[in-house]
């Protein structure tokens, strides 16, 4: 309930002592309505305070003074050590010996796979002065499950060899024939053989390295069985590994999209030897 004593003010009253204490009060509230309307806190602003004017000062560059100071007084932090390199930190790359081997009563061999070389140009760039090759070795038996290692002989399956043996059917054979000493003084005292032919019941075929020495006096034959799971997981090494020995792994590796717009400008503007460019 509003009592009307602690609105109305003494000083209002004493202004108009015959006055209706209605009209006192409505003549009060209108007075308090005008300082409410002016000022949200009950205060009106006086003419001095309203003309002054607010000033904000802004410490964020004194902040970040004070935090390069302190960085540049603290001492500095070790950097963290750098990432050793593998193959005993030469910086080259680790190398892996690969091989597949088949072991069987009378021998055993072993496929091996071996890198192309390449030359550098002056220019920078390398170029391939030798393609690589397939590895066999075999070894005759010396007991059971049991291989004399010393007395291996070997032969190196060239690309175009690779791709025979590949393209070699069920019932087809085929025949190697190297000379190690080829166009030089001891040509012909070395002789290899190598012949791939099918098992009599078709279940695979038969490999028959037949070496003749003439320098050392050495005439040996060493054949070993191959099945027809074994031959077909040998095809499919070959034909892996066949862009790896032309070198053109290299090759793809060291390309880049705009290598190859360089490349058809150039030859188009020294003439390249190209299909399409006649």
């Amino acid at each position: 309930m509003l009592r009307l004593h602690s609105l109305s003010s003494p000083a209002v009253a004493a202004q108009n002592p015959n006055q209706n204490p209605k009209q006192c009060l409505a003549s009060e509230l209108s007075s308090r309505a005008r300082v409410f309307s002016t000022n949200s806190f009950g205060f009106a602003p006086s003419l001095s305070s309203s003309r002054k004017r607010l000033s904000l000062k802004c410490r964020q560059s004194e902040y970040f003074d004070q935090q390069r100071a302190s960085t540049a007084s603290a001492p500095n932090k070790p950097s963290p050590p750098a990432p050793q390199t593998p193959a005993g930190g030469t910086g080259l790359p680790p190398r892996f010996f690969v091989g597949h081997s088949i072991y069987k009563g009378k021998a055993a061999l072993t496929v091996e796979p071996k890198a192309p070389e390449f030359t550098a140009l002056d220019s920078g760039a390398f170029k391939l002065s030798r393609e690589g090759f397939v590895l066999l070795q075999f070894a005759p038996a010396a007991g059971v499950r049991v291989y004399d290692w010393s007395r291996k002989q070997v032969f190196s399956l060239s690309v175009t060899e690779i791709g025979s043996l590949v393209c070699l059917g069920s019932k087809e054979s085929i025949e190697f024939f190297h000379d190690p000493f080829k166009g030089k003084s001891d040509e012909g005292k070395v002789r290899k053989v190598l012949k791939v032919e099918p098992l009599p019941d078709g279940s695979g075929h038969f490999f028959n390295l037949s070496v003749q020495n003439k320098l050392i006096n050495l005439d040996e034959s060493v054949y070993i069985p191959i099945t027809r799971a074994e031959f077909a997981v040998l095809k499919s090494a070959f034909n892996f590994i066949l862009p790896y020995i032309l070198g053109w792994h290299a090759y793809a590796n060291s390309i880049k999209p705009e290598d190859s717009s360089r490349m058809n400008n150039s030859s188009s503007r020294y003439g390249g030897d190209f299909e399409w460019s006649r």
